[in-house]
């Protein structure tokens, strides 16, 4: 009897032992894991930026030379729509019709409407300039005067 008095058995002690909840972490210890993996994904991203950027260090040598190259080939005058170059001192049928935009067995309607089309966007009065205006009314001139239709 003393034993159920003042002392317990054994059993006992352990059926209330297991039932115990266990020992509780405060809540930094999911925030600091949490921060530790955000810093081990930066630093393996900053990892692989490098190893990217080292290795295109190496290989950009060879290719600057290849890029140059294709660079050059691509920007000939033969691709611009846009006539290069200044006027000639006396003009002709062909620079007539690269100012006018005109192929050269263009009629005299096609020449007037190109020649339309030109002087609203470059009239003197609207900001254009007077001497372009001149040699794009000489072009319209010249291709009129020389086509039959």
């Amino acid at each position: 009897m003393a034993a159920r008095r003042g002392v317990s058995p054994a059993g006992e002690g352990l059926r209330y032992a297991e039932y115990a909840p266990p020992p509780t972490q405060g809540p930094d210890a999911e925030a600091h894991r949490g921060l530790a993996r955000s810093l081990i994904a930066v630093g393996l991203g900053v990892a692989a930026f490098a190893f990217a950027g080292r290795f295109a260090f190496h290989i950009w040598k060879p290719l600057e030379q290849v890029i140059t190259e294709t660079a050059k080939k691509i920007a000939t005058p033969s691709l611009s729509s846009y006539y290069k170059g200044g006027f000639e001192q006396k003009m002709s049928r062909r620079e007539a019709s690269l100012i006018l935009g005109v192929s050269l067995s263009a009629g005299k309607a096609k020449v007037r409407t190109a020649h339309r089309r030109i002087m609203i966007l470059n009239h003197p009065d609207k900001g254009g300039s007077p001497y372009l205006a001149t040699k794009i009314n000489e072009a319209k001139d010249l291709l009129e005067a020389t086509t039959k239709q």
